[in-house]
């Protein structure tokens, strides 16, 4: 079977031969441990079997309809946005447009994003935020403050080289002002896609509704219009749909298009003129600037639409996998594109007068409205790409704090990362029909098409550079080499695209400025209401000299308490206890945070602490996300979190008979705080602090707050002989066994039980966040009315995680930030 991949893909799979002998020179020094073995192995499970050839190919076949709609439906408009209002008098000059095409097929989409670019995912997820999320993993940095030491601990936040950074890492890391500007950067390309999500189905559809015209002169634009805009609506109505059905239905039509499109270009090719394939020679291209100058120059402002749809593959990444979408892409999507635009050379080199519209002017009589209609069904195909793009890169930015709370429809029980967001898609659809409606026109949404795309690309060249350096481990003259080489070519199609704002290219403009505030205005808004939780927090010390009923009236049953905090007691807790003197009998404050990684094993879902002793049966408890996972209603978050309670339980009294004289772990600054009020023990501290290595590796570490403030440490998972061998089942920690669990244990895992039975009720903060009275006029316009607007518009916090409405108890608190 591996085999016959070799051979039906000789490119792409020279890559997957060389990551596998990575792999296994990497890791071969630890194969001998069983831990790493199975570590190494449940991440890259290359390296035990082979790659299912079958699955391989089916994505392939589905990623026609979905990744290469957009880079197939270009050869539509190329050549007309290319000469549009100029015209050419000159055969040579279609020679050498010709080849400015082709090289720029070869460079960008298959060198860069096919052969390098598609290789910087992060576990399998891709996009700008993706790039983004695995340089704050190696850099130690995030767009989310709410992260603890023991996250790094996670299976799928795997950093290599942790000890040894580069120049560049510790630049980062120290220079607050690197990081917001390489948020900004991230925010600005996710923006851009969100344009090019608005920008694609209008120029696709009208390209292919235009042939109507050309076949009846007497056709009204009017009706032009009006056509493509109810092919639009019905396309953004079959988004509900889910891409892996889509994919399936459009994946046969899309396969007969690329087909076409080589039949037709092999056509023209044997039929008008054969010298086109001069074009291969890349002194055309030098010849074609010589004889146009300045006018060559804005000729790339059309021929950068040749490569539209290049960044979906990368956006798309998610959806499908990293080796379907190269083999689709050079065993089809190539040949077929570049034997398209020979065709069309070959006939524009002999009808230079038909310029303005050479796709449908080359086609024989007898298959013209045949391929009229595949061309027009295909062209709604062709925005799938970039539609599918902006749902999966506005998941990824919600999930890491950058935009507000959206619904997010979980399409695909195999494929995890395809995902629908009603709200994101009826937004596209409005817009799109607006670009469609107020232009009517190709050539100048072709403009703002061009800014969109080359935009995109220029993030992903920066994000890049970064990649190459601090997670590959390159030389820095090759990531050098990397910038000069791409950033220098889409630096001059930006220039040349740019040159056109005012003639349309101001639309993507607009549309990332607009996006950009709620972007930006969000995140600044979530991280000064966090800033005033962190201030705010009460005091552990405070909350346990109250002793265990806390003053108040212990009533039956669980209360969860949703917090933003990673660490201490929240100050909507006081709030309610100040207004309401009573409180459960069991309280859990949750923290659904979510972490720089594409996804949290559901083993490894949760983490579990005490406050305080037994007898205030208080619990803190993280539930991790990665910016892929999900909040799915069939999920039963409620009776999970608390089997992972009793099993925390269970463990932590199994912990309490053990010895203690190996504890140990490298301590963070609060932890130290911590251990210097332990009672001194008779054990040697290398080996207090691998045992405590291990409570934090578990999350069975302590609050953060020192010792005598009346926080509880936590005890280790299991015997330290079984430490290594412990493993995770439905988000609560396993062991061999729990035998010899003292009464206590047991009388506190019956308590539990029977606060279930009395009922869960969920409590969770109406925060209003308003700015202090001394804030900056700036600062007052983005939280008091901004910040404000958009969360009023949003999903609210329980739809988002999805709370039974009918156990929910909010709570009314006013941040002054």
């Amino acid at each position: 079977m591996s085999c016959m991949y070799l051979v039906f893909c000789p490119v792409s799979n020279v890559f997957f031969l060389l990551d596998l002998v990575a792999v296994v020179t990497r890791f071969r020094v630890d194969l001998g441990s069983c831990r790493k073995f199975c570590f190494v192995t449940r991440l890259f499970p290359c390296v035990l079997q082979a790659v299912s050839l079958t699955t391989v190919l089916r994505l392939a076949y589905q990623s026609l309809g979905v990744v290469y709609g957009d880079l197939g439906t270009s050869p539509l408009y190329v050549f007309k946005s290319t000469f549009a209002n100029v015209g050419v008098s000159n055969k040579s000059d279609i020679i050498g447009a010709l080849s400015l095409i082709i090289y720029t097929l070869t460079i960008i989409p298959l060198i860069k994003y096919v052969l390098i670019v598609l290789r910087a995912n992060d576990n399998g997820e891709g996009g700008s935020f993706a790039l983004y999320s695995i340089l704050c993993r190696y850099c130690n940095i995030s767009s989310l403050p709410n992260q603890h030491p023991s996250d790094v601990e996670l299976t799928t936040y795997l950093v290599d080289n942790v000890n040894r950074k580069t120049w560049m890492q510790r630049k980062l890391e120290n220079s607050i002002t690197a990081q917001k500007v390489l948020l900004a950067i991230v925010i600005f390309g996710t923006c851009m896609v969100i344009g090019d999500g608005i920008l694609t189905p209008s120029i696709s559809v009208l390209s292919a509704v235009v042939g109507i015209k050309a076949a009846s002169s007497n056709l009204d634009t009017n009706l032009v219009t009006v056509i493509s805009c109810l092919i639009l609506v019905i396309l953004f109505s079959l988004q509900r749909f889910g891409t892996d059905r889509i994919s399936f239905l459009f994946a046969p039509i899309f396969l007969t298009w690329f087909l076409s499109l080589a039949l037709i270009g092999c056509y023209n090719i044997i039929k008008w003129e054969k010298s086109i394939f001069l074009a291969l020679n890349p002194l055309e291209i030098v010849y074609f600037f010589r004889r146009n100058g300045r006018q060559g120059w804005e000729h790339l402002g059309g021929i950068v639409l040749c490569m539209t749809g290049t960044e979906a593959m990368f956006a798309d990444l998610g959806h499908f996998s990293f080796r379907s979408i190269q083999i689709a892409f050079t065993s089809l999507v190539y040949p077929c594109l570049i034997l398209t635009y020979l065709g069309q050379s070959a006939y524009l080199v002999e009808h230079m007068e038909h310029v303005n519209d050479p796709f449908y002017a080359s086609l024989p009589r007898r298959i013209y409205w045949p391929i009229f209609v595949l061309a027009t069904i295909s062209a709604m195909i062709a925005s799938q790409a970039i539609i599918t793009a902006t749902f999966s890169i506005v998941k990824q930015s919600a999930a890491l704090g950058c935009f507000p709370r959206v619904k997010v429809v979980h399409t695909s029980n195999n494929i995890v990362g395809q995902v629908y967001i009603p709200e994101i898609n009826w937004i596209l659809m409005v817009l799109c029909l607006s670009v469609t409606a107020g232009f009517r026109d190709t050539d100048e949404i072709g403009n703002a098409y061009g800014i969109a795309v080359v935009m995109v690309m220029i993030v992903t060249t920066l994000l890049m550079t970064l990649v190459i350096v601090i997670i590959w481990r390159k030389h820095f003259l090759l990531a050098l080499l990397f910038l000069i080489v791409f950033a220098s070519i889409e630096g001059v199609y930006i220039s040349a695209v740019l040159f056109k704002t005012t003639q349309g290219g101001w639309v993507p403009l607009v549309i990332a400025a607009v996006f950009g505030t709620v972007m930006y205005t969000w995140h600044y808004g979530t991280s000064k209401r966090y800033e005033y939780e962190m201030q705010h927090k009460v005091s552990v010390g405070w909350l346990l000299g109250l002793g265990p009923s806390l003053g108040l009236v212990r009533v039956p049953g669980i209360g969860l308490m949703y917090t933003d905090l990673a660490h201490g007691v929240p100050p909507l807790f006081s709030h309610f206890i100040t207004n309401l003197p009573a409180i459960h009998s069991t309280v859990v404050f949750v923290c659904v945070k979510y972490l720089p990684v594409n996804t949290v094993p559901q083993a490894e879902r949760f983490l579990v602490r005490r406050i305080g002793t037994r007898a205030y049966s208080m619990y803190r408890c993280a539930a991790r996300y990665g910016y892929k996972d999900i909040h799915k209603k069939d999920d039963d978050f409620e009776q999970l979190l608390i089997r992972s309670l009793i099993k925390f339980v269970e463990i932590e009294s199994k912990r309490e008979t053990s010895d203690l004289e190996s504890m140990a772990a490298s301590w963070t600054p609060e932890e130290q705080q911590s251990v210097a009020s332990l009672p001194a023990m008779p054990t040697e501290s290398s080996n207090r602090l691998n045992l405590l290595r291990l409570l934090r590796l578990h999350g069975l570490m302590g609050e953060g707050n020192s010792i005598d403030e009346g926080c509880c440490t936590e005890y280790p998972v299991s015997d330290i002989n079984l430490a290594t061998t412990s493993t995770y089942q439905e988000g609560s920690i396993q062991t061999q066994s729990v035998n010899g669990t003292s009464s206590d244990s047991q009388d506190e895992v019956a308590f539990l039980n029977s606060c279930k039975e009395s009922g869960v009720v969920y409590i969770l903060g109406n925060n209003v966040v308003k700015a202090r009275k001394d804030a900056s006029l700036f600062k007052k316009v983005v939280i008091n009315y901004i910040y404000t607007f958009l969360r009023r518009i949003s999903r609210d916090s329980h739809v988002v995680l999805n709370i039974p409405h009918e156990c929910l108890l909010h709570v009314g608190m006013v941040y002054y930030v």
